[in-house]
């Protein structure tokens, strides 16, 4: 993300064209000298006697030979400048049919009346800069404590405060939407142990089925994962609600406050545009990722195998695809196709 609104900003400033534009213009500079050099030799070579080759005619000073315009009199300049011989009529010029009509009247504003405008900066801020900017401070020195806990105590804090860790750093980190956030839950919950691949899978299914932000999917996984353990499974799922909801509210409120000073700068907004853009294709590796791991019921390793081994899921991830992208199915009608399909697989297959 980093490197993409860095690349956007460099490009959108022009300082790799203004550096190779500056580069150009230095190799003209020095061959000119080089060219000039080399015709200041040419000229004193010549004899002193003899007059160089084609310079006859291109020399400045062969027009001294010619005599000089003469001076027109007083009265021959001001016949020149006497216009009573130019007629006094006045030809009519045809109007086109697109011309624009003078106006008949005029509304003039006075020059201290401002013309109304619209922007951003008119609308009232929320937060304000100072409180944006110590609440970031605040976010960031948070998030260096629990990642210096999370690296110096790995065995000794408890599942919980684990728990609470892991799902902090994923929402910090994570830029690109939902679908983003699914592999590096797979290896912050899965991983360590605490959910099985397959228990992670099934859950994932069913939290794709229902409305709402992937970022639910952690409140699953939350209850899941402190299973077996003093703490209940509600409170588990409380302590992954707010680790993964936290860090992105409170970064929002805090550039709530940053936003009316850099929205109107033209760095920031490149910035902007290549994060969206790396973000675009974060979310195109998060759906790869998943197609790596998405079938279900295959035992042991990390998690299920790919799609693409089985033709029928390939199929149908396919016809959803095309369904909705150019049919206008709507995606729980898609997957109401997609569980029917799985049902004729298993019926016609397996059983």
């Amino acid at each position: 993300m980093v490197g993409a609104g860095l690349t956007t900003l460099i490009w959108d400033l022009r300082w790799l064209q203004n550096s190779a534009h500056r580069i150009t213009k230095l190799r003209k500079i020095l061959s000119g000298e080089k060219r000039s050099q080399v015709t200041m030799v040419e000229r004193r070579s010549w004899p002193r006697t003899s007059t160089p080759p084609n310079t006859l005619r291109s020399s400045p000073h062969h027009c001294l030979e010619k005599p000089l315009p003469s001076i027109p009199h007083s009265s021959e300049r001001s016949s020149l400048t006497d216009d009573s011989h130019i007629p006094s009529h006045t030809i009519a010029v045809p109007r086109s049919k697109f011309a624009i009509m003078p106006s008949t009247s005029s509304t003039t504003l006075p020059s201290s009346t401002p013309l109304p405008t619209t922007t951003l900066s008119t609308f009232p801020s929320l937060v304000s800069w100072w409180l944006g900017t110590i609440l970031l401070v605040l976010f960031f020195l948070s998030f260096i404590t629990i990642l210096l806990l999370r690296a110096l105590l790995p065995g000794i804090v408890p599942r919980a405060f684990s728990l609470f860790s892991s799902l902090y750093l994923a929402g910090t980190i994570i830029f690109g939407g939902g679908p983003v956030v699914i592999p590096l839950l797979r290896e912050y919950i899965v991983s360590p142990g605490w959910v099985s691949p397959r228990d992670f899978l099934l859950g994932l299914a069913i939290i794709q089925s229902f409305p709402g932000p992937n970022f639910n999917f952690a409140v699953y996984l939350g209850a899941l994962a402190t299973k077996g353990t003093s703490v209940p499974s509600f409170v588990g799922a409380l302590i992954a609600l707010v680790a993964i909801f936290a860090p992105g509210l409170v970064i929002m409120l805090g550039f709530l406050g940053l936003w009316q000073t850099l929205e109107g700068r033209a760095w920031f907004q490149a910035i902007l545009r290549g994060v969206n853009a790396a973000a675009v294709g974060l979310v195109f590796t998060a759906v790869y990722k998943l197609s790596e791991i998405g079938r279900v019921g295959v035992a042991g390793g990390e998690g299920g195998q790919p799609l693409g081994g089985d033709p029928w899921l390939i199929f149908l991830t396919a016809a959803a695809f095309v369904s909705g992208k150019w049919f206008g199915v709507n995606a729980p009608v898609a997957i109401l196709m997609g569980g029917t399909g799985g049902i004729a697989r298993w019926a016609i297959f397996i059983r």
